[in-house]
């Protein structure tokens, strides 16, 4: 198994580089930032009450709305690429590989298998509760049945585009990832996308050695968000080299 000690710096500026482009941390902190600033020039602007510069009451009170959500998202990743950066340096490291083509190949067909069975389930039972509440408005409804209908087939249409679009990303995404794979205690980077379970009410709630469908990994992690509880299941092929018993035990420690 390759641990931290086995990696070289050149390898470490190497990920580094390449984890900076494809998971944007350090950049969307300096574009909340900027945003950050140009609203609070708008807010100070309003208060200044300049007559070459109006700012209508409304305009203020949704600049203040975003000022506060643009410092939180650059307050929540400047904590990710704090994370992502003792990943990388090897403090947090467990162990480390990269992907050949074909195990990226195999790990982006087995995630939009998987990607496409979750989203089928969650477009049946949304389209059919949209059908339900909707088709109760439409049938009690003396005026704008039609307007209703078109409406409530609009956003079926906007759910299957999302349903059985985004599998279809998800595997182009995985297809041009790095291969890189760093696995932490409390989070992990994988073929490009940074994944966390460092948070309050958040954790690793399984992990296990890959036979089928390839020899890998295997973890399931949740966390918790404004949409409450959320599961992220992870199926990362590995080299035959890389000890995944032992992994799988500092893990579960």
């Amino acid at each position: 198994m390759n641990a931290r000690k086995n990696i070289s710096t050149s390898q470490l500026s190497k990920i580094n580089s390449t984890m900076k482009v494809k998971n944007s941390q350090v950049g969307i902190v300096k574009w909340s930032l900027i945003i950050a600033g140009i609203l609070l020039v708008v807010m100070i602007l309003a208060f200044l009450d300049l007559e070459v510069f109006p700012v209508h009451p409304a305009v203020l009170f949704l600049s203040f709305f975003l000022f506060i959500v643009a410092i939180i998202v650059a307050l929540m990743f400047r904590g990710r690429a704090k994370k992502l950066k003792r990943l990388i340096t090897g403090e947090s490291l467990l162990a480390s590989w990269s992907l050949d083509e074909s195990e990226k190949q195999a790990y982006a067909e087995n995630t939009v298998r998987f990607e496409k069975q979750k989203n089928r389930v969650m477009f049946t039972v949304t389209t059919v509760l949209i059908v339900l509440i909707f088709g109760g408005f439409i049938l009690f409804m003396e005026d704008g049945k039609g307007f209703m209908a078109i409406v409530m087939f609009a956003l079926i249409a906007v759910l299957a585009i999302f349903a059985f679009g985004m599998p279809v990303y998800y595997k182009s995404r995985n297809l041009k990832g790095d291969g890189q794979v760093l696995i932490g205690r409390k989070y992990a980077y994988v073929n490009g996308i940074f994944h966390n379970w460092d948070y309050p009410l958040s954790g690793l709630t399984k992990v296990w050695k890959l036979e089928k469908p390839f020899h890998g990994l295997g973890l399931v992690y949740y966390y918790t968000d404004r949409t409450l509880t959320n599961t992220e299941e992870l199926f990362i092929p590995a080299p035959r080299e890389v000890d995944i018993d032992e992994l799988v035990r500092e893990l579960k420690e």
